[in-house]
């Protein structure tokens, strides 16, 4: 039985592939969100130029998305339950396709980071829902594979966004890039009003006397900013002013657990629920999403750069390159998605946290030089592992939680997975300038081996956050037996 009822008319019109049709209708929207939020990366070396910008503030056109994103999957399960599935995913829908729109036509840079951050926002909303309507919507034996081929539809954004931006770039400018996305969210709204339910998350109908935790969002926008822009101060001298920053962070945190639990123990509706962390999977899942956030995105931030400005490939070229990965990847994350219905989900993520370390340690062996099918192969090796990681983690992670907790669950898991997102942009543009004045260079001049060091460095970073992760992934095989069984979540 489909625990997520949806109206009569649709599931009798529609029967038992209803739940399909649900989710490919989602599944569109989540890819408009993914691109935008992948396929800035190869606009910034000409956005930077036009604008006079310096690399610190460039990389905000990403961060600046990420902390958007980040904050408001916090705001999801409470969406959800006041306006329904159907009137929440249309707004997000609406907010990015005007991010879009007002991105491609600005003329200043203020209003680029404005039309950024409203895109975030949407995305952030967003991307909770996949896994939500998985794990209700799907019997246990079915959600892997609903999470393979979702995650297979998703991945082809970014896989095929890149190339396509960056002929656009090439041949219109970095304004076109904003307008890719108008496509698809006018398609998602459509798909909407056929096929998304007006229920809230179980069936329900959305109860409009549920209030929104105003204070615990706050704590958590305010913890988030610290985070990275203490981070960001780190660059040059600014080391009081980063450790201010940082110990606000870590206040905030303290606060926001403090009273998310307080308002638990009260009767409230907390933002986060804090009884998720006492499944052990869970918990261990969050520590492996947060860490693998970092890789995932400093590096998606990084090697569209490293490509323009170390090896000075034109952005149509680094979209090209990328390709072949993207294609494998999503070919792997259907044959995975398989695999997590019947393997235990420590193996899939610990193969592929390792095969994303092996990918980075690569990049050492690159030269000025070198031939382009070698960066191929090593792009391709992390696609791999990202393959054998993205539809095994939040299934694993999430499956012993009771069916009320599930929302909680994805919001939670996302926003974990998001935070360590942004924090790992802007570590990627810190540690970038850190050993590029290490070694005597800057992205002002002409490429050179000592650039290329400075590259290959970061990278290294990044692997040795994959190792980390590893060593977490492999405390979930050692998870208690739980008195919430997998059969309570479908």
């Amino acid at each position: 039985m489909i625990a997520t009822t949806p109206p009569p008319s649709l599931r009798e019109k529609y029967g038992e592939r209803y739940r399909w049709l649900l989710l490919i209708s989602v599944m569109v929207g989540v890819m408009a969100s993914i691109m935008s939020s992948t396929i800035v990366n190869v606009a910034i070396p000409d956005m930077s130029h036009y604008f006079g910008l310096g690399q610190e503030r460039a990389q905000w056109v990403s961060s600046g998305f990420m902390v958007a994103m980040t904050v408001s999957m916090l705001t999801t399960p409470w969406l959800l339950s006041r306006y329904g599935y159907r009137r929440t995913y249309v707004g997000t829908m609406v907010l990015l396709l005007a991010g879009g729109v007002m991105g491609g036509l600005s003329n200043n840079f203020s209003l680029v980071l404005v039309a950024r951050i409203a895109e975030g926002l949407a995305a952030g909303v967003v991307q909770p829902i996949p896994a939500i309507i998985i794990l209700r919507a799907f019997e246990p034996h079915e959600q892997g594979r609903a999470s393979g081929i979702f995650g297979m539809g998703v991945v082809l954004a970014p896989a095929i966004g890149p190339s396509i931006g960056g002929v656009l770039v090439d041949m219109f400018g970095w304004r076109s890039i904003f307008f890719m996305v108008v496509p698809f969210c006018l398609l998602s709204i459509w798909l909407a009003y056929k096929f998304v339910p007006v229920t809230a998350p179980g069936g329900v109908a959305a109860a409009r006397d549920t209030g929104l935790d105003w204070r615990g969002l706050l704590i958590g926008t305010v913890g988030t900013l610290c985070l990275l822009n203490g981070l960001v101060a780190l660059r040059g001298d600014s080391v009081i002013e980063s450790v201010v920053l940082l110990t606000g962070a870590v206040v905030a945190l303290i606060a926001f657990i403090r009273f998310q639990r307080h308002l638990t123990a009260t009767g409230g509706a907390p933002l986060m629920n804090m009884a998720l962390f006492g499944y052990r999977q869970f918990a261990m899942g969050s520590v492996v999403a947060f860490i693998y956030g970092a890789a995932l995105f400093g590096s998606t931030y990084l090697l569209p750069v490293y490509m323009q400005v170390a090896l000075k490939l034109s952005a149509s070229h680094v979209g090209t390159i990328m390709l072949p990965a993207g294609i494998v990847l999503a070919f792997t994350i259907a044959i995975v998605g398989r695999l997590a219905d019947r393997k235990p989900t420590w193996l899939l993520v610990s193969i592929g946290l390792a095969l994303l370390a092996l990918s980075f340690s690569l990049m050492f062996t690159l030269s000025l030089g070198g031939t382009l099918w070698l960066l191929v192969a090593f792009a391709t090796i992390g696609r791999i592992g990202l393959g054998f990681i993205l539809p095994s983690l939040n299934l694993g992670s999430m499956r012993p939680l009771a069916k009320p907790l599930i929302p909680q669950g994805a919001s939670a898991i996302s926003f974990i997975r998001m935070l360590g997102g942004a924090a790992g942009v802007s570590l990627c543009a810190i540690a970038l300038e850190w050993r590029l004045a290490a070694h005597g260079d800057s992205l002002d001049r002409a490429t050179s081996a000592a650039r290329l060091a400075a590259f290959n460095e970061v990278f290294l970073m990044l692997a040795a956050l994959c190792a980390i992760a590893l060593l977490a992934a492999w405390q979930l095989r050692d998870k208690p037996a739980s008195p919430h069984t997998s059969s309570e979540a479908s």
